[in-house]
């Protein structure tokens, strides 16, 4: 995800691109384990801790559930069995920083220039755009399913590596065509709040807090506060289909499930509740991650914009 664009004048998109792309280099090679330990929680449907499980066995089976093969090797092995789907995840991560750096500025200049004045008679002038900012986000967000496969490709190898079967990225993509979009409509119903609460919500806390008339003059601490503002609002909204969405990506390519049938299937054997997996180690790590993205790229792209 990535922080409103400034309202101020906008820096090259050379600089954009340059920017957005360390951003996500740098988040990559820093979270991608803690990544995989969220998306693995998700995807698990047994239950760790209860059930008449002592805590031996409990850490036991969550030890399972999060290092898999590599549960009882030595501490290194475990931590390089965190990085699978490395690739997948480089190429997306990237691409996604890259995407929604560059998209929503552009977005909201679009919204800015041609429907501005709809935005403040039904918001008022502060409120509209903030509203600017989290409907450009919004509809970037929808537009991120074009990079499906990837994210399909990296959740699969960061729970279910078995559907890989030996296969590489060219194979896989000629056998499964139009099926690594399957989810497509979650993962876009998913992304709309999401990304409209993550830049809504950073908006709002620069506009309605700080005062910010310009965000590109924005401290380091206020791009700090309305980072953790939007992080923990766009993952807390997006949790439920997030789930959805992952168990979709994650079967194997040849027994897809609707995702109909898992809401159906979750709510029967694992309660409400289980929409909401994940959610603590998302929030206690997807949320520095997007504080970390958001701070790197607030402060690389005017610098690549005045080395440029």
């Amino acid at each position: 995800m990535s922080p409103p664009a400034a309202s101020g004048r906008s820096e090259s998109g050379t600089a954009r691109f340059l920017g957005s792309a360390s951003s996500g280099i740098l988040e990559l090679l820093i979270f991608h384990p803690v990544d995989t330990v969220a998306k693995r929680l998700m995807s698990n449907q047994t239950r760790i801790f209860g059930a008449g499980h002592s805590m031996a066995e409990s850490r036991a089976a969550l030890s399972n559930v999060i290092f898999k093969d590599a549960a009882n090797e030595a501490f290194l092995k475990k931590y390089a069995s965190l990085f699978p789907g490395l690739g997948f995840a480089a190429g997306y991560k990237i691409a996604q920083r890259i995407y929604k750096f560059g998209g929503q500025p552009f977005v909201k200049d679009y919204l800015n220039k041609h429907h501005k004045d709809a935005f403040t008679a039904a918001f008022g002038e502060k409120s509209g755009k903030t509203m600017m900012h989290a409907t450009a986000g919004s509809l970037v967000g929808i537009g991120e399913i074009a990079l499906l496969p990837l994210d399909v490709l990296k959740i699969k190898r960061q729970t279910n590596p078995e559907a890989f079967r030996g296969r590489g990225f060219l194979t896989i993509i000629k056998d499964e065509g139009m099926g690594l979009y399957r989810g497509a409509g979650w993962t876009a119903a998913r992304n709309a709040p999401g990304s409209f609460a993550l830049f809504g919500g950073s908006a709002f806390v620069k506009e309605h807090i700080f005062h910010l008339h310009d965000y590109n003059k924005a401290t380091f601490f206020q791009n700090f506060c309305a980072s953790i503002g939007g992080a923990v609002s766009s993952i807390t909204v997006a949790a439920p289909l997030d789930v959805v969405k992952t168990r979709i990506q994650n079967r194997n390519f040849e027994n897809p499930e609707s995702g109909f049938k898992i809401v159906k299937d979750l709510v029967k054997n694992e309660g409400p509740s289980a929409f909401f997996k994940g959610l603590t180690p998302k929030i206690l790590v997807v949320g520095p991650k997007l504080i970390f993205s958001f701070t790197v790229a607030q402060h690389l792209i005017p610098v690549f914009d005045r080395m440029l």
